[in-house]
């Protein structure tokens, strides 16, 4: 099992994005306060990790499971107009701010998957300490409980958005630059859910972001 805190002495929450990488749709971030218990005590969570490295069936099992004994958990969204306004990084953290703000506990350390992140500060202007940690979600099991919430929240986005958008093949590839998704685009054009600051594809001359 993962690691199951950094400083048992504080109460932790595991951030981490999903859809970073993705030509569509909004990136969604989560934050997660995991109880101080033991491995033994956390053992329910013991499938739990990076959720790339997971079947969606598994993370499906594990979500309710990850609600269910966490503290606190949120989640927060950056949309499409501001990662293509701030860039994909700012849209990123500013997720993450709006999951951590919204967490019915205040954590006292910031676990922060990946390499950089801003300073949090509370409504009331405390600050929040945080820990960046590369590939943290394959090392602190609040990290990967997050990892696992944004990316079954963000996939139930997209495959609602595949509804209306059926052509791009959302419910499969989640927006991300599959050959298939880029084919779909250079067929049909781009929607307003594409990400303009992306490169859909190898030129963008004449595409069309109108609504299809």
């Amino acid at each position: 099992m993962l690691k199951p805190y950094l400083d048992k002495s504080l109460l932790e929450a595991g951030c981490d994005e999903a859809g970073r990488g993705c030509l569509a749709g909004p990136v969604y971030a989560a934050a997660v306060i995991l109880p101080k218990q033991s491995k033994k005590e956390l053992k329910v969570l013991e499938k739990v990790n990076d959720s790339k490295k997971l079947s969606d069936e598994v993370r499906r099992e594990l979500r309710p499971l990850i609600e269910k004994i966490s503290v606190s958990f949120a989640i927060g969204i950056a949309s499409v107009e501001e990662i293509d306004k701030l860039n994909i990084l700012n849209a990123s953290i500013l997720a993450m701010h709006r999951a951590i703000a919204k967490l019915k506990v205040k954590p006292e350390l910031l676990l922060i998957d990946g390499n950089r992140f801003k300073k949090y500060f509370t409504k009331s202007g405390k600050f929040i300490p945080h820990e960046c940690i590369i590939q943290g979600d394959g090392k602190f099991l609040a990290i990967a409980c997050a990892s696992i919430l944004a990316k079954t929240y963000r996939d139930d986005y997209m495959n609602e958005l595949h509804e209306k958008f059926p052509k791009y093949n959302w419910n499969q590839n989640k927006a991300y630059a599959t050959r298939l998704h880029r084919a779909a685009i250079k067929k049909y054009g781009a929607t307003e859910h594409h990400r303009k600051s992306f490169t859909l594809l190898p030129s963008q001359l004449n595409l069309d972001f109108g609504k299809k």
